[in-house]
């Protein structure tokens, strides 16, 4: 079970690489003298990098021991988050982010490799879950420690200290896990294929939107915060402290809802409280007091949505649900991409109150699709009963 969990908290760190730069994006437009929307880019090309990439990688290294594979993807991960401290140029800066992006995708498919395989018999669906949980902890608490130590020493103290760690995990990885030989991958030809088919194309449709309307504003939510409600850095921590703890609740609610009332009401409800909770963004004037209440709100409405996608892709294709759980990471690292470019070119265009708005807009998109392919679905079941 210690292999379990240090593969958890290697996934804990490579979520914290990747989701920490939204909470001190203001930080890094500062010192870097660039806008606040030239720094969000480093989460786009972060994102691009990870979602377009990883499948790429993965098929490219498939003859590789997966151990090997981590160990390699750490070492990587580990200079060029030390080096991303000591660049100063912008380019550079997104260059080494692309690199990054690269090292963390390959690491998280790996991690997630590893745990079934090592997993005890029986134990490889909560083993993988729990490597998932060290990822989306780092949303919980990765983000706002980043905060905290933006706001008491220089940002680039952060990725200093996630590449140190990376270096001690990466040794503690070399005494713990075992070789793994690597599994036989399924060519990237044949992955695409699943993509044709309807309703795993309308699930991957729904991640893309859902996903990238929530990065649209929590892309900028630092700057957001800091702008539209005057705020100071320990209410902009506060505040993503909270937001990340509200997340966590979501997701379980998400699991416990997709039990008991199925995907389609978790999945369509949770859409519309979303698409609800961005509108009443610009609504809630100053008070900060309305605004946590409606991060919770956001938070829990936005992240009850990731079980029911992922239980759907699963039913649609249970014997290939590595691959389309693959997709579904891929076009929701594409997702995020393109939420937090199109919020760039808001904030460009001086629209930060109303990029709220703009993800609300978006979850239209989800919300006709989910119903779109829920009815097809129940026409087809229909036709079937009759033959």
């Amino acid at each position: 079970m210690w292999k379990i969990y240090l593969l958890a908290v290697i996934s804990f760190l490579n979520g914290a690489s990747e989701y920490v730069i939204a909470g001190i994006l203001d930080k890094i437009a500062e010192s870097s003298n660039i806008s606040v929307s030239s720094a969000g880019q480093l989460i786009t090309v972060f994102s691009i990098a990870f979602g377009v990439g990883t499948p790429f990688l993965i098929a490219f290294t498939s003859k590789l021991d997966r151990k090997k594979l981590l160990v390699y993807a750490l070492t990587v991960f580990s200079v060029i988050n030390i080096l991303i401290a000591t660049i100063t140029g912008y380019e550079m800066l997104i260059v080494a982010r692309i690199i990054s992006a690269l090292s963390a995708g390959v690491i998280q498919v790996t991690l997630l490799t590893l745990a079934a395989v090592l997993a005890a018999p029986g134990k490889q669906g909560s083993s993988i879950a729990t490597v998932i949980m060290g990822n989306s902890t780092a949303l919980v608490i990765g983000v706002p420690i980043g905060r905290v130590v933006a706001s008491h020493y220089d940002w680039n103290i952060i990725f200093i200290g996630l590449g140190v760690i990376g270096l001690i995990l990466l040794f503690l990885a070399l005494l713990i896990i075992p070789k793994v030989v690597a599994e036989e991958v399924v060519p990237l030809r044949d992955q695409f294929k699943f993509i044709m088919q309807p309703r795993i194309a309308a699930a991957l449709l729904i991640t893309f939107v859902w996903l990238g309307s929530y990065s649209i504003l929590f892309t900028y939510i630092s700057p957001y915060l800091l702008d539209i409600f005057s705020m100071s850095d320990q209410g902009v921590t506060l505040a993503l402290f909270i937001f990340g703890i509200a997340s966590a609740i979501g997701s379980k609610i998400g699991g416990l809802s997709t039990d008991k009332w199925g995907t389609f009401r978790t999945l369509a409800g949770g859409m519309i409280l979303h698409a609800t909770a961005l509108l009443l963004f610009p609504f809630i004037g100053q008070s900060i007091f309305l605004l946590y209440i409606l991060l919770i709100f956001w938070a829990i409405a936005a992240w009850s949505s990731g079980t029911p996608i992922q239980f759907q892709l699963i039913s649609l294709a249970p014997a290939a649900s590595g691959i389309v759980l693959s997709l579904h990471s891929a076009i929701g690292q594409v997702g995020m991409a393109a939420g937090a470019g199109i919020g760039g070119i808001a904030v460009n265009h001086s629209l930060l109150n109303y990029i709220p708005w703009i993800g609300a807009l978006a979850l239209v998109i989800g919300i006709v699709t989910t119903l779109l392919d829920n009815s097809l679905s129940k026409r087809k079941q229909t036709k079937q009963s009759l033959q």
